[in-house]
């Protein structure tokens, strides 16, 4: 008897694994399924990812994250350069720059930017192997709903305080994708979400340093999920059991160490619970700076500010590098800084990439280290549902200023193409960023998405 044929003998006699529902869910999906408001919404995930793509693909981390890739080693773009490599190469690529200005897609229940994790391998996969537009979007609308139900599953503030959700997320998410977008069966889905439930990982102690860590996160998970994918397409076999067994995925990383039964789309598709951030810092300083900013402008002399209480939900006040008053030696420090974001939003009465230009900026930093984070239960109650915060500036004549957000105040549609219309227009030109944006507005016409991604490089 072959391996196979006692393989599959053995399968038939246990219980479906959750590996095996999931495949069999997903390749239950018939391509163009998705209409109406959730295609929409894809749309935008989309702008959203190029826009932020294309202004930080000259960043330091876009550039080494593109120079690993050898030059003209393959059909696939790397965005905002002349570069053609292999699909591989140009998902981490991608990822890493669509990573690269803190302010990509943020899906609360999973605390994942599923975005940065899901688009960058279908994209490059695409233009390694024609795919139409609706195919492209059900593959992608697929990837954001396991990213996000295997992250409801397993992401707690415990562990986000260790580990980066993204890393854990995302190679299920972008292996359902390509696995969806390649056409593999239910059994091949299964092995592809096995493998990649195998390459999940990422630490969260770069927020201390301000380290560079992060950005590299989504493109190891765009990237392990396509060779996932790929193997499970070419006949690897993953472990059954690797995300509900003894030593699977779930059980290893909830506190009750069990293994839920995780269903997809029970409700909502949950690509509309994902939102796109108004200013580009971390997903727990938005609603904090977006209620100090609603009252900036009543404070006519910051310098008598004796205090300033930020209270928040325990998720936000417990994520690395969240409560953090300084000092801010990098970028990164600042931008995961609740204290550093609120100190701006008071001060400068703006929260964008100018923000952060000046790290020595004496006056910010006294006011900074005048913050105090603290949790409040009615905000964690709500939460992951909403995500509120509650501003309270106290000044040294007694008076005090208060401002309260029930929700983070998320980017409209309208701001989400306008960032896309400016970044895409800098790197590539007026009229091709037309051609592009009008190619997303109509993806399920597009008869090969490699029309998009050809848009997308810039001339040597």
């Amino acid at each position: 008897m072959s391996d196979t044929a006692s393989i599959d003998r053995l399968e038939s006699t246990e219980s479906p694994t959750l590996s095996a529902r999931l495949g069999a869910a997903i390749a239950a999906v018939p391509s163009g399924r998705f209409d109406g408001e959730v295609t929409e919404k894809l749309k935008l995930c989309l702008l959203d990812f190029f826009a932020c793509a294309f202004e930080s693909s000259v960043r330091p981390q876009a550039r080494q994250a593109a120079a690993l890739a050898p030059a003209e080693s393959g059909p696939c773009t790397i965005i905002g350069t002349p570069a053609h490599v292999a699909a591989a190469d140009a998902g981490f690529a991608n990822a890493v720059a669509g990573h690269g200005l803190v302010r990509e897609d943020m899906h609360t229940g999973s605390v994942s930017h599923l975005g940065v994790a899901v688009l960058p391998g279908l994209l490059a996969l695409a233009q390694d192997r024609r795919a139409t537009g609706r195919a492209f979007a059900t593959a992608a609308i697929i990837g954001y709903e396991v990213g996000a139900r295997i992250g409801r599953a397993i992401i707690t503030p415990e562990f986000a305080r260790m580990f980066r959700p993204t890393g854990f997320t995302g190679p299920l998410a972008s292996a359902a994708a390509c696995a969806h977008l390649l056409g593999l069966d239910d059994k091949q889905i299964a092995t592809a979400l096995s493998l990649a439930a195998n390459m999940t990982g990422g630490l969260n102690e770069w927020p201390a340093t301000g380290a560079d860590d992060m950005f590299f996160h989504p493109g190891t998970a765009t990237r392990n999920g396509l060779v996932a994918a790929r193997l499970a397409d070419l006949g690897a076999y993953g472990a059954p059991r690797a995300l509900d067994g003894e030593a699977g995925l779930l059980p290893n990383y909830r506190p009750d160490h069990s293994a839920p039964d995780v269903k997809l789309f029970a409700g909502d598709p949950e690509i509309m619970s994902v939102f796109f951030k108004p200013v580009p810092v971390c997903n727990f300083a938005q609603t904090p700076c977006l209620a100090a900013l609603s009252i900036a402008d009543r404070i006519e002399e910051p310098e008598a500010i004796t205090s300033v209480e930020v209270a928040v939900t325990r998720a936000a006040k417990a994520y690395p590098g969240c409560d953090h008053a300084g000092p801010f030696e990098r970028i990164l420090q600042a931008k995961m800084s609740i204290h550093y974001a609120v100190a701006s939003s008071i001060l400068r009465r703006k929260v964008d990439e100018e923000s952060y230009a000046s790290l020595d900026d004496r006056e910010l930093a006294k006011l900074a280290s005048k913050i105090s984070v603290t949790t409040d239960d009615d905000l964690t109650a709500a939460y992951p549902k909403k995500q509120g915060a509650k501003v309270t500036i106290s000044f040294a004549n007694g008076e005090s200023l208060h401002a309260q957000m029930e929700d983070v105040m998320a980017a409209d549609q309208e701001l989400v193409r306008q960032r896309f219309r400016a970044a895409a227009a800098e790197m590539i030109g007026a009229r091709p960023t037309e051609t592009l944006e009008s190619l997303v507005n109509s993806i399920t016409d597009v008869d090969d998405m490699s029309d998009l991604m050809a848009l997308a490089s810039t001339k040597a």
